[in-house]
């Protein structure tokens, strides 16, 4: 790290700065933080960014406004699949992940509202997660089609078991805050209105202590982790590319856009 990084060329995640504890919030308010094309490209290189960033001990991840993230973007599948846009890329999906997992700082998540597929999926992968009660989680890559495979098949088992894991997986089922923290999903759920200081306190306990003693303790314990995810995600994002051409895929999303049941038929 040789200097302070310029983030302000992001458009879709803002950065913030309270001394030495640098805010990421993930920015696409008017579809509560959706992944579309723009923030999928820029999640990929935000943490190899913020891994780089002189000014910064420590990393909050969250969310603008009153949702972490509800996922990916429909709108953004819908015109892949009809007018060839450019959708989900798996390389971008890899480097996501490796480099959340590679960042030796320590990352708070901060979840407000829904955190919903891949908003899911990096908010379980930061290292402590503190969510508002009206939180909830899923995963509902399978309600739209497709294979949960841009990294819930890793985190989700370690987080709460295989069993539980699977059902959540295969049925996209929400898991409301409380719950979450009760089958160990989360870390911490605490009011509304607390949540924005009690982030803010546990950063500053971080940022206070010896930080490199935290640093290498966070690393040595991402390493099983990171070697799971290098068994699980080539083939679990394979399977989602594969899943994003099925007539299932796209019933889902036109009967999601159109409001209504969708009418899959395993095709």
């Amino acid at each position: 790290m040789t200097g302070t990084v310029d983030f302000s060329h992001y458009t879709r995640i803002k950065a913030s700065r309270q001394g030495r504890v640098l805010t990421l919030a993930l920015s696409n308010p008017a579809l509560m933080n959706a992944v579309d094309g723009e923030m999928h490209r820029e999640l990929s290189r935000i943490f190899l960014d913020a891994a780089d960033d002189a000014g910064s001990d420590i990393i909050v991840l969250t969310g603008e406004g009153d949702a972490f993230s509800a996922g990916g973007d429909l709108n953004w599948m819908k015109r892949g699949f009809e007018a060839g846009e450019k959708g989900p890329d798996a390389a971008e999906a890899k480097r996501i992940i490796f480099s959340l997992l590679d960042l030796e700082k320590p990352i708070i998540a901060k979840v407000r509202g829904p955190a919903v597929g891949l908003g899911a999926t990096i908010a379980l992968m930061c290292d402590v997660i503190f969510a508002g009660e009206n939180a909830r989680f899923a995963d509902p890559h399978v309600r739209a089609g497709i294979v949960a495979g841009d990294g819930g098949a890793i985190i989700w088992p370690q987080l709460v078991g295989y069993a539980r894991a699977k059902e959540y997986l295969m049925t996209g089922d929400p898991v409301p805050a409380r719950e979450a923290e009760r089958i160990g999903l989360v870390n911490h759920v605490v009011p509304e209105a607390d949540l924005d200081e009690c982030v803010a306190a546990f950063a500053g306990k971080l940022a206070g202590g010896a930080i490199q003693a935290i640093k290498y303790s966070k690393v040595s314990v991402n390493i099983g982790l990171k070697q799971l995810a290098h068994t699980i995600l080539d083939t679990s994002i394979g399977y989602e590319m594969l899943t994003f051409t099925t007539e299932d895929h796209k019933e889902a999303v036109r009967a999601f856009l159109d409001k209504r049941k969708p009418v899959f038929t395993g095709r």
